[in-house]
């Protein structure tokens, strides 16, 4: 059994700084020792769901660095069994993997709230002015973004682990059959309650090894096609930019919609829109 894992850094046990999770040379040297911390739990994180889907039925574990640059792993802390994917720009971006033959199952580790969600640490969409998307009028994130983008392939997500508003966000999303476990209990977006690392990484492992059991059973996160997707920026400038690529309308000031065929394109188109709305906002 094959099985993919998407790990991010923001929702890992001990992170609530965006310091944290920035690679020094985005951060500046200020962030350099808490990211190197943080990225070790990240890899330690992701490692405690491959050995517990090991010990669950898996033979073959890819994981996918899918935090910012995309090359924060450790490989030597990784066990030797699995495969890792590291580098940013890749055609399925988070969830790269899921395409190939034979793979059952996503694992989503590390992930935090979708945009505006209170009380949720470090909650945020893609990037930082995103606001809100949603996909024939629900509201989702990267969490219901990927899991959209798995289901083209027929794979579902099966565990989840971050802070509690993210965890139950998910299962609230995609069914409260998918396994969670809340490594953190948020406060703010700049504050959490947090296990020790190392209980959190023994239930990521409990928690992956339990949801490998639902593989089989649980289907993929779905929605109707042709889809409807709205994008809602914090500048009008962004949708500004947006609303000149053809098949994007403005329905609001800082909104756009467009239509989808399939998971594959609607993923697609948002990230372009992403990229296209990095705009300058200071002339």
């Amino acid at each position: 059994m094959k099985v993919v894992i998407s790990v991010d850094m923001e929702g890992v046990c001990g992170v609530s700084s965006w310091v944290q999770v920035s690679p020094p040379e985005f951060g500046g040297l200020v962030s350099g020792s808490e990211y190197e911390r943080a990225r070790r739990r990240m890899t330690l994180e992701a490692n405690a769901a491959a050995l517990g889907a090991f010990e669950g039925g898996a033979t073959d574990v890819l994981i996918a660095d899918s935090h910012d640059t995309m090359r924060n792993l450790i490989p030597e802390d990784l066990t030797p069994q699995v495969r890792f994917i590291s580098g940013n720009d890749r055609p399925l971006s988070m969830v790269q993997g899921v395409q190939e033959e034979g793979v059952a199952a996503l694992l989503l580790v590390g992930y935090h709230a979708r945009a505006g969600t209170p009380g949720a640490p470090l909650a945020h969409t893609w990037n930082g002015f995103i606001r809100d998307v949603r996909v024939n009028g629900v509201s989702t994130g990267e969490a219901g973004l990927n899991a959209l983008l798995a289901g083209h392939y027929g794979v579902p997500v099966v565990f989840v682990s971050g802070d509690d508003v993210a965890v139950a966000q998910v299962q609230a999303e995609l069914g409260d059959e998918v396994v969670g476990v809340a490594v953190k209990q948020g406060l703010s977006m700049f504050s959490a309650v947090h296990l020790h690392p190392v209980r959190a990484q023994e239930l990521i492992r409990e928690g992956s090894r339990a949801a490998m059991g639902l593989v089989g059973h649980v289907q993929p996160y779905r929605t109707p096609f042709p889809a409807t997707v709205q994008l809602d920026f914090d500048h009008q400038a962004r949708a500004d930019q947006c609303e000149r690529v053809p098949g994007v309308t403005r329905v609001s000031p800082v909104g756009v919609t467009y239509t989808a065929d399939n998971a594959f394109l609607l993923f697609q188109t948002f990230r372009m829109l992403a990229k296209v709305a990095e705009v300058r906002l200071n002339g």
